[in-house]
């Protein structure tokens, strides 16, 4: 997996994720403090605006960021946006108010909102290999594993010798160093085939999305990961601390587990990926996460809850997340041109977090007035629900290209060859207005 390291554009480009992953997780502790200092014992509404802010931003402002970004050069871009993050991170240590809280998180979100997706579409085009770029995708999940569990650990060590403030100027100088890391590289940005208006740029990631088939299952395939995901995320501190009734440690182990769980996979998939289809795989990988979800909760309603069955339980779910979650970026680079990629990575960076937005709240809301095993029960319900659905949009008669016309475009598009019909990446790139029924 490392060898892909040894070029030097990509291996630029994975540095500056790593710091910027590295300074935003700084910055999630801040928050919690700096909420707190300003919100006492409503610093939790605080941070549950600031949440809700976040995953609106991801879902709204992704798809109009590529389309405007869209005829500006990636790297002008990436850097921009890096910049504006860290111009907002100074800030936030000398707000005096919850209001000036949320507006400066508005604008960082909408910066990360547009610099994710347009960061992520880049890569396919830095490593153009499959192989070589499934072991980017691996190498990328790893990272955000490792950052899930290394943030937190600097940040206390942070907070013993320096105020909460300081971890801000840590965010300031990971967007810095990542901007830097950037503006070293030349990044390829394919140009339109043909002019568009806003409108057509502004939507087309998302048509394309939902006309190909594959990508509709992708994104069942995303609600059930969400759907397993936002039952670790949102619910294991009242899982550890209120119904177990442990500490702070036990938290830290039960994530870790998950964490583990996700890194295990993410180590393993490079080499099974070559040996199988992403299909099987991604399916597999919602199997295991049904299994943990039902595994424990009829593990409670049988014996209680236990800490060894919620550690094994989060393990099984990091391994299936994991699973599913990293082909994902293979799919999207199957089923765009380089034209189009950019839109269709923020199509699903969009869709996938409107997931997110669903099964948050509803974890939240079942595990507080329906206790845990209604809650494991109804979140294992939407991810079998949303297994069954990916399978039946995506054919595993899947083909890489499909023949099929373009009546409507001009003589001159590349996508038109001897005539009208020809067979190329199944992109959909004249926007069927019909749905397909396989591919």
């Amino acid at each position: 997996m490392l060898d892909i390291l040894r070029d030097r554009t990509y291996r630029r480009l994975f540095l500056a994720q790593v710091v910027a992953l590295l300074g935003t997780g700084l910055a999630t502790v801040a928050l919690g403090l700096l909420a707190y200092d300003l919100a006492g014992g409503n610093a939790a509404l605080v941070l549950g605006a600031v949440f809700a802010i976040k995953m609106a931003a991801y879902v709204t402002v992704a798809p109009v960021a590529a389309a405007v970004a869209e005829r500006v050069p990636r790297r002008r871009v990436l850097v921009t946006l890096d910049l504006l993050r860290a111009a907002v991170a100074l800030c936030l240590p000398f707000v005096s108010s919850v209001w000036q809280v949320y507006a400066l998180i508005i604008v960082l979100q909408t910066a990360s909102a547009a610099f994710t997706p347009t960061y992520q579409a880049t890569i396919p085009d830095v490593l153009p290999d499959e192989e070589r770029y499934t072991r980017a995708l691996s190498l990328s999940r790893l990272a955000y594993d490792l950052d899930s569990l290394l943030s937190p650990t600097l940040a206390a060590l942070l907070l013993l010798v320096l105020s909460y403030n300081a971890l801000f100027m840590g965010t300031v100088l990971g967007f810095v160093a990542s901007a830097l890391l950037i503006v070293s590289v030349i990044l390829p940005t394919p140009k339109p085939a043909a002019p568009r208006g806003f409108y057509d740029r502004t939507t087309r990631g998302i048509r394309i999305y939902l006309a190909t088939p594959r990508l509709r299952g992708l994104l069942a395939f995303s609600l059930a990961v969400s759907s397993a995901g936002a039952m670790v995320l949102v619910n294991t501190v009242v899982l550890v601390k209120d119904r177990l009734g442990l500490g702070d440690a036990a938290v830290a182990v039960a994530m870790g587990a998950f964490g583990a769980g996700s890194m295990l996979a993410a180590l393993a998939l490079p080499r099974l990926l070559n040996r199988m289809a992403d299909r099987p795989v991604m399916s597999g990988g919602a199997l295991v996460m049904l299994a943990g979800l039902i595994s424990l909760a009829a593990l409670d309603l049988a014996f209680g809850l236990s800490q060894a069955a919620l550690v094994a339980a989060w393990l099984l779910i990091g391994l299936g997340y994991s699973a599913v979650l990293t082909p994902s970026g293979r799919l999207l680079r199957r089923s765009s041109q380089p034209e189009d990629r950019p839109a269709v990575f923020a199509a699903q960076f969009a869709l996938s977090h409107a997931c997110w937005l669903i099964t948050y709240p509803l974890a939240g809301v079942l595990m507080t007035f329906s206790g845990e095993t209604v809650t494991l029960s109804v979140l294992a319900a939407m991810t079998a629900t949303s297994l069954v659905i990916a399978r039946l949009q995506w054919l595993a008669d899947d083909p890489v290209e499909m023949e099929h016309e373009h009546p409507d475009l001009p003589a001159d598009h590349p996508h038109v060859r001897d005539g009208q019909r020809h067979a190329h990446a199944f992109t959909i790139d004249d926007l069927h207005r019909s749905w397909p029924t396989s591919g």
